[in-house]
């Protein structure tokens, strides 16, 4: 179970007044749950997800998993994936070594993370693909393989960034059906933010507003 307590982040602009990003958020994910937070461009959406996955710090605050406080604990010992707006896949990677690159870092060896990556994105429909460059992807395809790559670690929780706004209506829902049913699969607490309210509804069992620093019930 994610749980974030009393979250206060203050954005300081090179140039301008402070502004408070973050003022208290409260938030609990249990496994399989997703949560879906919408919010205007700049509203801090990301920064919440940057601060849950420990890549930036917060002023006051507690992220905790499993009842553990994850202060001292690095982004790459928490084992959560977030998966970026844009997918930051590797273009001098291979397919398959973009989705087995998480496995590397963990110290698996790279023959053996090079299967794994192969049968999960044989799962996808990929597999014809895995010796490829990202580049001659689609959209859809580059998707799958940025939730391939957030998923092949086994995460304990999932952030999602606008995971879908470069996308058609069609692929759109096709691509939902597709997360909702892997996070259910593997248990995963999950939060994802976006602007689109549509796709909030389709995806989040429970939908909140970031709003003014605080998250209220959208």
């Amino acid at each position: 179970m994610l749980e974030l307590h009393a979250l206060h982040k203050t954005w300081h602009p090179p140039k301008g007044a402070p502004r408070s990003l973050l003022r208290g958020v409260d938030l609990v994910v249990q496994p399989s749950e997703t949560v879906a937070i919408l919010g205007a461009s700049g509203s801090g959406k990301s920064t919440l997800l940057r601060i849950v996955a420990g890549l930036e710090p917060m002023d006051a605050g507690r992220v905790c998993f499993g009842g553990q406080d994850l202060r001292d604990c690095p982004p790459e010992r928490r084992r959560f994936a977030l998966m970026f707006q844009d997918f930051a896949l590797f273009p001098h990677l291979s397919v398959q070594d973009n989705v087995a690159f998480g496995l590397v870092e963990q110290g698996v060896g790279r023959a053996q993370a090079r299967s794994q990556a192969r049968e999960l994105l044989q799962r996808f429909g990929l597999d014809a693909a895995a010796t490829g460059r990202t580049a001659h992807l689609s959209g859809g395809e580059q998707q799958r393989v940025a939730l391939a790559r957030a998923l092949i670690t086994q995460p304990r929780v999932l952030l999602l960034d606008e995971p879908f706004s470069a996308l058609d209506a069609e692929l759109k829902a096709s691509l939902r059906d597709e997360f909702r049913q892997r996070i259910a699969d593997q248990q995963i607490a999950t939060v994802l933010v976006t602007h689109d309210e549509n796709e909030a509804r389709a995806m989040g069992a429970r939908c909140l507003r970031l709003s003014g620093g605080v998250l209220l019930p959208a």
